[in-house]
């Protein structure tokens, strides 16, 4: 289901989603304690800001509301490795798989040609090393390759995380770049509002009445892409594949039915979710499951989300987009403006933010 391209006003500039931001301020490690994050509040009616931690979140929620997360797990998905033919280095980053090839952002991208086969040795020593053959060019640093010997039903043998390119320090414990609710593999990247969540604090939510489901969204290109033309009509979204099971979407209609707020976990969450309220029925609510190139920018008229909890995004950026969308341009970008003064940790390890 990816729906029409939604008509985007000429007006939007990306320069109009700038901000500044000390380097200092972006978090490269994760704290211990993953709901030790900060926790800033925007009430989205009135611009009102308050501060809190996010062990704190079910204050900010009502009994009844659900909140959606997205369960995909990242995938081991950078793998390096070098030229059969020549020996030179070749990186790979896996972003989709689809009838048995793999589409991956590759360097040196334009070098590798339809045939060409990289080679990609084991983690250890006792592991042979993978064969990625190039089935095609597709332009923009983008290839297809396919595995000999299925050695990509075994990428943790060959492959790491790939942690955004702003994180320059080495992550000690893999497992800190899932979240602890990820059950389906396919990420190229984590869905990182889910990061603070920790078991007790699920349960602990469950506990005071706020529900919890699930949906899957498997992070692909835009993630590592910036915004690169001035006028936002022109950009381009690539698709990713989601799902929202029968369950997600029964529960979604038991809340609205009751007057309750559907909160997003991620804007990865908040995708999907209105990339079901295209097709949203409430009186039949439907499972679905297919491709989204749902892009959401001010404007957008809100199927399903109510509130969302979401980190602190780049400048520039389609997700700083998003939740202005949400709340409005002015009213996030004087909350940035504050978190900065208040010195929040920013981007995938960084605070959090709830929008309601």
């Amino acid at each position: 289901m990816t729906g029409d391209r939604p008509q985007i006003a000429d007006s939007l500039r990306t320069s109009d989603f700038d901000y500044y931001l000390p380097q200092e301020l972006i978090a490269q490690t994760p704290l211990d304690r993953r709901d030790a994050s900060r926790l800033l509040v925007l009430d989205r009616s009135t611009g009102e800001v308050t501060h809190s931690t996010f062990a704190d979140l079910a204050s900010f929620l009502s009994p009844g509301d659900l909140l959606v997360a997205n369960n995909s797990r990242v995938i081991p998905a950078r793998l390096r490795g070098h030229r059969e033919a020549t020996g030179g280095s070749v990186e790979l980053l896996l972003l989709r798989q689809q009838g048995g090839e793999w589409s991956a952002l590759a360097r040196p991208a334009r070098k590798l040609k339809p045939g060409e086969r990289i080679v990609i040795p084991g983690r250890t020593p006792e592991v042979n090393p993978a064969i990625a053959v190039v089935s095609a060019q597709l332009g923009e640093g983008e290839i297809t390759v396919r595995f000999e010997s299925d050695a990509d039903s075994r990428l943790y043998d060959y492959g790491v995380a790939p942690l955004p390119p702003y994180i320059t320090t080495r992550l000690e414990d893999e497992e800190r770049y899932q979240t602890v609710y990820a059950t389906q593999d396919g990420s190229a990247a984590a869905p990182t509002a889910g990061l603070h969540f920790t078991p007790e604090l699920v349960a602990s939510l469950r506990a005071a009445g706020i529900g919890w489901a699930e949906v899957t969204l498997h992070v692909g290109l835009d993630t590592f892409r910036p915004v690169t033309v001035e006028n936002v009509a022109e950009h381009h979204i690539h698709q990713e594949w989601c799902e929202v099971p029968q369950a997600t979407a029964d529960e979604i209609a038991a809340c609205r039915r009751r007057g309750n707020r559907v909160v997003a976990v991620g804007t990865t969450a908040a995708r999907t979710l209105e990339t079901l309220g295209r097709t949203w029925d409430e009186s039949d609510p439907r499972a679905f499951s297919g491709m989204t190139s749902e892009f959401i920018v001010p404007g957008h008229e809100w199927k399903i989300v109510d509130g969302l909890v979401t980190n602190f995004h780049l400048p520039r950026s389609t997700l700083l987009m998003l939740v202005s969308a949400l709340a409005g341009r002015e009213a996030i970008l004087s909350a940035y403006a504050e978190a900065v003064n208040r010195q929040y940790r920013f981007f995938s390890f960084g605070d959090a933010m709830l929008i309601r």
